[in-house]
């Protein structure tokens, strides 16, 4: 059974520059530099769209990982989904939502991550939290970008 965690990030800047900043290649790759992550196939450069994937290649846990991701839904500027086409998970799908506030917007980060190898208690204990980091160094790169 999957794992599924949600992380909640407030910002100063409108909710539509954070959408498009969370769709731009770009960025992601900047992000996730300590990783070595880059895009090495479908959209490698630019901003992500409907319908459209990025292979990334990436270290994790020191093993190199090749990852198709889709974008299998799009509501400007209020959502997108983007999951796993190919790759490592048995499940990854990531929700992203975001939400204007009187003075800003607000980030709802959603993941449901299912390992093919290790069972629940291991995601929990390594996977998730290891995710969770990962997410929260690359929203506050985002942020930053935005700055």
């Amino acid at each position: 059974m999957p794992s599924t965690f949600t992380i909640v990030t407030e910002t100063p800047h409108p909710a539509e520059a954070l959408f498009d900043v969370s769709l731009d290649i770009d960025a992601h790759m900047a992000s996730m530099a300590a990783s070595g992550e880059r895009a090495v196939a479908g959209v490698t450069s630019g901003r992500i769209g409907l319908g459209e994937t990025v292979t990334w290649r990436a270290r994790h846990f020191g093993i190199w990982f090749t990852m198709t991701s889709k974008i299998t839904a799009l509501d400007r500027p209020h959502s997108f989904v983007d999951q796993q086409a190919r790759g490592p998970f048995k499940v990854f799908v990531h929700e992203h939502r975001f939400e204007p506030l009187a003075e800003g917007s607000r980030m709802t980060d959603r993941l449901t991550v299912g390992s093919p190898i290790f069972g629940r208690l291991a995601e929990r204990m390594v996977l998730v939290p290891y995710l969770r980091r990962l997410i929260r160094k690359r929203n506050a790169h985002l942020l930053a970008t935005l700055a």
